[in-house]
């Protein structure tokens, strides 16, 4: 298997209208920013549903199981493959990411904005099945830059950063697939930024409503 492989995409595509609730998908290579401004989103609009991925990776310090991730082991995580349970799913650095179907598909139904906060394989995955996803890039200001916040997490070698950076170059090479693309540099004016762009859709929804 690749380094990083994603997986095929379900069949009946749907497409999210009116009654629905909008799907926002934030993406950045690792150490962009994403988790930080999620967290943000979600203390702001307490309305907006958070999806937690699942991965098959050891949890870092301090993520807690159900709320940074679902952490499950490998062979659970492709038994749902064959099941057809993801909405996406990819293989990243030999550990399995993978959002369920399920609970989006409820969740919107339900007219509830939610948050997504996946890769960019995973993003081209989901627009196959939800096409009006409100998708947004975060970017780091330079790969230098990215290089330094990596290190200074203290979690990873220097061969996993280097990997890291190779994968960021391809993923920022990618940006125009998203609609809205924030270059967080400074973290004040990337929130203010992100806030807008959410208010945008989340709002004008419920005046129509």
């Amino acid at each position: 298997m690749n380094e990083q492989e994603s997986g095929p995409f379900r069949s009946n595509p749907k497409e999210i209208n009116s009654r629905q609730g909008h799907l926002f998908i934030i993406s950045a290579p690792s150490g962009g920013g994403k988790t930080t401004l999620s967290k943000v989103v979600l203390n702001r609009f307490n309305n907006i549903l958070y999806s937690v991925s699942y991965t098959t990776r050891s949890p870092r310090n301090g993520e807690q199981d159900g709320v940074d991730y679902y952490f499950i082991q490998k062979k659970d995580f492709e038994k749902r493959i064959e099941t057809g349970h993801w909405a996406e799913w990819a293989e990243v650095h030999g550990n399995y990411y993978g959002t369920s179907a399920e609970f989006l598909d409820k969740g919107l139904a339900s007219g509830r904005d939610m948050l997504l906060d996946i890769d960019v394989q995973g993003t081209i995955q989901i627009l196959g099945n939800y096409p009006d996803s409100v998708t947004i890039f975060i970017m780091p200001p330079s790969l230098e830059t990215l290089r330094k916040r990596l290190e200074m997490r203290g979690t990873e070698s220097r061969t996993t950063i280097k990997r890291r950076l190779l994968t960021a170059e391809k993923e920022m090479a990618q940006k125009g697939l998203y609609r809205h693309v924030i270059v967080n540099d400074q973290l004040s004016v990337s929130i203010e930024k992100l806030i807008s762009i959410i208010e945008k859709y989340h709002y004008k929804e419920k005046m129509i409503s």
